[in-house]
């Protein structure tokens, strides 16, 4: 930012130390502080221009609580695609039974034995 000449460096709001007088200075300034979420203190100024719905969106994304949301998700929907892969994997004969199986592999076996069956189904 550029310094007018006659403005002094000293009327900058960020060279003070002080919060209250950041604050006021910022309020001079034509900005307004939003609600601050999760300690974190943001000041928006009115001549900013307005958030495209993608920069909304990633600001959003960014906020703790919805990472939080988000990885609990995730995690049930893993946990979800596992047991979905165990009981898939019980359904196939291997020998031996208890036999560990990746899940390329459990995929592959299940191919080979549904096209064994329907083989088994046309003879």
């Amino acid at each position: 930012m550029m310094l007018s000449p006659d403005q002094a460096e000293a009327d900058l709001s960020w060279t003070q130390s002080d919060p209250e007088t950041m604050l006021n200075g910022l309020r001079a300034a034509g900005c307004s502080s939003d609600d601050p979420t999760e300690g974190e203190e943001r000041a928006k100024c009115k001549t900013d221009p307005p958030l495209s719905r993608e920069e909304k969106r990633r600001r959003r994304r960014a906020t703790a609580k919805y990472r939080s949301a988000h990885a609990t998700r995730e995690r049930i929907r893993v946990e979800a695609f596992n047991v979905a892969f165990a009981e898939l994997r019980k359904l196939l004969p291997t020998l031996p039974p208890d036999k560990k199986l990746s899940k390329i592999e459990i995929l592959r076996l299940a191919i080979c034995y549904i096209s064994y069956l329907n083989h088994v189904l046309d003879v």
